[in-house]
């Protein structure tokens, strides 16, 4: 009687699905492991803790941003107006943080790139702290290069991309979409995901375009996080295609440097680099 009453309803069920054409694609599908990509984020996104926009407000050039996605997801971030020293506005940059840290959190570090005449922008990932949606990796890049392209002016200077770890990979994503970009820091981030059962092609280096004479890769000796071998292809592939790479010894995995002062010359190299592209 079940398998009877099976084959009556499947007809019905097929033609019902039939009748409703191609399906469109979910960005929010798992390309790492249906079971493991989603645990992941979840433990990541809850390291990086609760929103505090309090934080934001001790930033006077800080404004609060909202983006809505294609899918229909509100992703929340801030904008550092540029605050030029010299009186030069650059351009903008668009930073990718790591896989455990809220835009808030990293906005003080941000001012000196708004002193050097950027605007800096910056937001929570979809499912951290403000931004709604589910945390996946094709999803976080589908975000950036809008973002990247909708948000960043194209006419206002340089257009600038700066990817921190896990941060580095989405933004090598972008810019293996296509988008003309100006330059490009990708600090101490890992060659590839597809180690860890993601698709090759979500890689940094399978996305390092022909010319790479606009990007730095830089890399920490002392870092435990990402260590130097696991960004070595990267460096490689950078270098070989015109772009550069530093390795500095006495630097740790980002935010995690031996003093605030090593994090600052961190920061100075970073600034000095976009600066000097500008002037290109």
């Amino acid at each position: 009687m079940r398998s009877t009453l099976v084959l009556l309803v499947l007809p019905v069920v097929l033609a019902s699905c039939a009748s409703l054409g191609p399906q469109p694609e979910s960005l929010e599908e798992s390309v790492c492991g249906t079971l493991k990509e989603p645990l992941v984020f979840w433990l990541w996104s809850r390291s990086a803790g609760k929103s505090n926009p309090l934080l934001a407000q001790k930033i006077k050039n800080a404004e609060a941003l909202a983006y809505e996605t294609s899918d229909g997801r509100i992703l929340r971030g801030y904008k550092l107006k540029a605050m030029p020293k010299d009186g030069v506005v650059r351009g903008s940059v668009l930073l990718a943080q790591g896989n455990a840290m809220l835009a808030e959190q990293l906005l003080w570090s941000m001012v000196g790139l708004s002193e050097a005449g950027m605007d800096v922008y910056v937001f929570d990932y979809r499912g951290y702290g403000q931004s709604n949606g589910k945390s996946r990796l094709k999803a976080i890049v589908s975000d950036y290069r809008e973002i990247f392209e909708n948000l960043i002016p194209k006419k206002e200077g340089k257009r600038f991309l700066y990817g921190i770890s896990f941060g580095g990979v989405i933004v090598a994503n972008v810019i293996g979409s296509g988008v003309e970009f100006d330059g490009a820091v990708i600090d101490s981030s890992p060659s590839r995901l597809s180690d860890h059962g993601c698709e090759a092609k979500y890689d940094a280096v399978a996305n390092v375009p022909q010319n790479a004479s606009r990007m730095l890769v830089v890399t920490g000796g002392a870092d435990r996080i990402v260590k130097p071998k696991d960004s070595q292809d990267l460096r490689a592939m950078i270098e070989q295609r015109g772009g550069k790479s530093v390795v500095r010894p006495d630097f740790a995995h980002p935010f995690m440097d031996s003093s605030i002062e090593k994090h600052q010359e961190r920061m100075a190299l970073i600034r000095q680099y976009l600066v000097e592209l500008e002037t290109r």
